[in-house]
């Protein structure tokens, strides 16, 4: 069971147009909402709503949120646009999309003839907080690129509450989003990862394609009872349609768990037991005593043999800061997690070798 609490709106801002700010009166005090006005209608000052407040209260990583579960001052209204396709289904939330497979769509023609990525580089990451430093890198070095960014459903199921992804199309940087599975509000909506893959070649035209879950990942402290154990996954994915996958590993020394020091041990296992097929697994050179942590990893986990690793010998990060992107890891910095970055950069460096 979810919390619920009623508050008073006093103040909203537009984020995009289907994601609302909210500044709500709550217990007597000031505090912060989410309304996504595709599930629940816009809101105005005034209007009391109904809030989900259980993030808050666990103090989850969900940036101090509410999020708006019921507007009492519109409870009725109409389901909107076109589509068959439930996400959220048989909960009290679900809401059709137009998927980019169903036979209403526009692309229909177009994707049930799609079956091969035919080599297309497609950059594998576990966290949110890799996209930004990938796709501005990429953008670096092939300014030209068609880049699209499949969200998958194992984080965050809102694309509006991405801020990097909103400040990066904003940017020119990210020419499109699809949400896969029950995640929703990208540019294109597909049913599963394999056709957004194949939509984002085939529909969306990208030159290469990042995947990886929204804002917020799953953790429990056991060796697979993570939510970034998708990683593995979807090199198995790209493999199957035909893709290059190209890794960004989790690598960090700044993160004060031992199991995450070094390779974390998501990537160990994401890409020791779970993935099944060979993929690019870059590497930043970080100085000959991280790097001899790193190998030793890498070769107790089996994962120099199964996988192509390069070593990348420079991974710059100064670029991060163009376009007003914000790059940052469980509050962490460029400047305070180098190698988390470098992690990043280094795969989009590598990402641009393989394009044409």
């Amino acid at each position: 069971m979810f919390s619920r609490k009623v508050a008073k709106v006093l103040e909203t801002a537009t984020l995009s147009p289907d994601c609302e700010e909210l500044i709500v009166q709550l217990d007597g005090e000031k505090s912060k909402a989410i309304n996504y006005t595709l599930l629940t209608g816009p809101v105005s000052p005034g209007d009391t709503v109904v809030l989900n407040t259980t993030a808050v209260e666990l103090m989850l990583g969900s940036g101090g949120y509410h999020f708006v579960y019921l507007n009492l001052n519109r409870v009725e209204q109409s389901s909107t646009g076109a589509g068959h396709i439930m996400k959220l289904r048989y909960t009290p939330m679900q809401l059709p999309v137009l998927a980019v497979e169903e036979e209403q769509s526009a692309h229909h023609q177009v994707m049930s003839k799609a079956e091969n990525l035919h080599n297309m580089p497609v950059v594998v990451a576990e966290l949110h907080s890799m996209l930004a430093p990938v796709v501005l890198t990429l953008k670096k070095i092939k300014p030209a690129a068609r880049i699209v960014y499949l969200m998958t459903d194992g984080g965050t199921l809102p694309a509006y509450f991405s801020i990097s992804a909103r400040k990066l199309r904003q940017a020119g940087l990210l020419d499109s989003v699809i949400t896969c599975g029950h995640a929703f509000g990208g540019d294109l909506e597909a049913v599963n990862i394999y056709s957004g893959l194949l939509a984002a070649k085939y529909v969306a035209l990208a030159d290469v394609a990042v995947v990886c879950m929204g804002p917020g990942i799953v953790g429990t402290g056991t060796p697979f009872g993570f939510s970034g154990i998708e990683t593995g996954e979807n090199v198995n994915r790209v493999h199957t349609l035909g893709g290059r996958a190209v890794v960004v590993p989790r690598i960090s020394f700044n993160d004060s768990r031992s199991r995450h020091h070094g390779f974390s041990h998501h990537s160990l296992t994401a890409l020791g037991k779970v993935a099944l097929a060979a993929a690019d697994l870059p590497l930043p050179s970080l100085g000959e005593e991280r790097n001899a942590v790193l190998t030793k990893q890498l070769q107790a986990a089996g994962l120099n043999k199964k996988h192509r690793v390069i070593w990348i010998p420079e991974a710059p990060l100064g670029h991060l800061g163009d376009y007003g992107v914000v790059c940052s890891t469980m509050g962490r910095t460029p400047a305070d997690d180098q190698p988390f970055f470098m992690a990043a950069t280094a795969a989009a460096i590598h990402t641009a070798s393989l394009m044409h």
